[in-house]
């Protein structure tokens, strides 16, 4: 690959231009790392995708159909049938769901079983998608003995990389009171303006205490 200039060789060209930008071969040439002596790997990839045709094929080939093509041996010819098969798994693979929230009562005592007993305030997401199941449940923040700055933008790029639709927040009061604060309310109203600007909705706010629980959104806050 030395003789091809370093913007077009395929890991490059990855970096700068993300995967789809590539082609069957420069993808194919990324697995097989290098070549031959009498081919380079761009060569040997386009080799092997002219000798099956499409990846279909090539999905169906075995080990020895590999090992046949000049500049195959048996350590490449593992790595393909490997990455063939991780991306066979890959694509059946579907977001684990935990349990779908119904009601208030229902996340507010999933969130006190988790945050009540806490000597520092910890600020939970709980990320639901359409159908209000959970798609992951996520400390945000943990603050000192009797503050949180948990900020929205940490919280929303955690919704955005699992693909949240919604989201549901609560946050323990050490002191097992569950009254919320003045904080409390204005960092909720943030929230939820934030979520309408991203098009994720904040559904409720609970504060948790010594085994009970206040939820914003009951008391009209959301």
């Amino acid at each position: 690959m030395k003789d091809v200039p370093e913007q077009s060789r395929p890991r490059e060209r990855l970096w700068h231009y993300g995967e789809k930008a590539l082609s069957d071969h420069e993808l194919l040439a990324i697995l097989l790392r290098t070549g031959t002596r009498s081919a380079n790997v761009m060569d040997l990839a386009m080799r092997i995708l002219k000798t099956f045709g499409d990846f279909y094929q090539l999905k169906q080939a075995s080990l020895e159909e590999l090992m046949a093509i000049p500049g195959i041996g048996k350590i490449k010819a593992v790595e393909i049938k490997a990455a063939i098969e991780l991306g066979s798994r890959i694509s059946k693979a579907s977001q684990i769901k935990s349990g779908r929230i119904t009601s208030s009562k229902k996340a507010g005592e999933i969130l006190t079983e988790e945050l009540q007993g806490y000597q520092q305030e910890h600020v939970m997401a709980i990320f639901l998608n359409t159908k209000n199941e959970i798609i992951k449940k996520e400390t945000v923040f943990i603050g000192s003995l009797n503050s949180s700055v948990a900020h929205p933008r940490e919280i929303f790029k955690a919704a955005v990389r699992c693909s949240a639709a919604r989201i549901i927040l609560g946050h323990n009061h050490p002191s097992g009171n569950p009254e919320p604060s003045d904080a409390d309310y204005a960092f909720t109203k943030r929230m939820v303006e934030c979520g309408e600007m991203m098009g994720i909705e904040v559904l409720d706010h609970f504060v948790i205490g010594e085994q009970t629980y206040i939820s914003l959104r009951e008391s009209g806050w959301v």
